[in-house]
């Protein structure tokens, strides 16, 4: 009986640490909300520790990290094609998210994780015009600019 009450009393102590985390689910779509080709939702606000799941909900797209568009401390990612993605937000700070083949059509969004602004020269990584413009929507609406 005392080995029941150890383990019971171990995992209530582990259960408040896993039970903070959360996850977010983002779907790389055709056509959502914000028009064609687009991650939905477009922004998500996060903290340390939570998961966010990039899912294949349309065919013909991927989710990777933006370089120069990611905090220090926050590992790069890159999914394939039509294939789900999960990563885990390790640092502070705000993350460019794009889909490779429809990065100049402007697929792209943003993570911020913490209580974190964009930072300076965020936009002013090389990207096409309507990319740029998706990003400056997408801060806009989330009142991050």
């Amino acid at each position: 009986m005392k080995l029941n009450t150890l383990i019971a009393a171990a995992t209530l102590a582990i259960a408040p640490i896993s039970a903070l985390a959360e996850t977010f689910e983002i779907k790389m779509l055709n056509r959502g909300e914000a028009g064609s080709m687009v991650f939905e939702p477009r922004f998500v606000s996060a903290e340390v520790g939570d998961t966010i799941v990039f899912r294949a909900t349309d065919r013909g797209h991927n989710a990777e990290s933006i370089r120069g568009m990611m905090p220090e401390g926050q590992e790069p990612f890159a999914g394939r094609i039509n294939e789900e993605i999960e990563i885990e937000l390790t640092a502070e700070g705000m993350i460019g998210v794009k889909c490779k083949p429809h990065f100049a059509m402007g697929m792209v969004m943003v993570i911020q994780v913490g209580a974190a602004e964009a930072p300076e020269g965020f936009l002013e990584v090389r990207m096409p015009g309507r990319t740029k413009g998706a990003f400056e929507d997408i801060l806009a609406e989330a009142g991050s600019n």
